[in-house]
């Protein structure tokens, strides 16, 4: 019998390109690489008989030159109080599995993703506003970021810049655009400061992307 699961995640994505990043309009990257790193937490979800709401979790990807070239690579870091079925299942969902092909970004990334490093069990320190768009993770010895509303020069306001998904997306339908500061060490080490935030639902079965959410 098919897997039957839902994952509804707060999520908060740092990557090295500028705030106008290139990926989100099929455009080319700022630096013609990327490097991400997502951290979320689920509000709502299961996976067949396990609950997940409560978990955080994190994904980073570092793609040598476009993210379409491949060649990519990977690892996922899973809240240290899941258990093992828990931790299975968040393993299975965030590395793209299980679900219709190419019907969310875990299943494209991990598509495009040619070494993929040990999943990490570890504490994960989630402090994410998706209105506000403000962010900050501790997840100690791997990941340290923070993220801030874009600035208005012109009247010192926070900015409220967002893009809208109606159709075509496989990730989400309404993103909130910040500026984030990221450190990672170990095996996916990157570090960049005031580049592109998002702050976004993840809202995903196994058919793929759940709209109006």
């Amino acid at each position: 019998m098919p897997d039957n699961w839902e994952f509804k995640s707060h999520t908060y994505d740092n990557c090295n390109c500028s705030v106008s990043c290139g990926c989100q309009f099929n455009e080319p990257t700022t630096h013609g690489n990327c490097y991400f790193a997502y951290t979320g937490t689920i509000v709502e979800g299961h996976f067949n008989g396990t609950p997940l709401a409560g978990l955080n979790w994190s994904l980073m990807c570092i793609f040598p030159g476009e993210i379409a070239e491949g060649n990519g690579k990977r690892q996922i870091i899973i809240d240290a109080r899941a258990d093992a079925s828990q931790r299975a299942a968040l393993e299975t969902i965030i590395s793209g599995e299980s679900c219709t092909a190419l019907s969310n970004h875990f299943s494209v990334f991990g598509s495009l993703c040619t070494e993929f490093f040990e999943t990490l069990f570890l504490p994960i320190d989630l402090e994410v506003d998706l209105e506000q768009r403000t962010a900050k993770v501790d997840i100690p010895g791997v990941v340290q970021s923070t993220a801030a509303p874009i600035i208005n020069t012109f009247n010192g306001e926070p900015f409220h810049i967002a893009i809208a998904r109606p159709e075509g997306s496989f990730e989400f339908t309404y993103g909130a655009i910040g500026r984030g500061t990221t450190l990672v060490t170990g095996d996916m080490a990157m570090a960049f400061e005031d580049t592109w935030a998002l702050f976004c639902v993840h809202h995903y079965n196994q058919d793929g992307l759940i709209r109006g959410s």
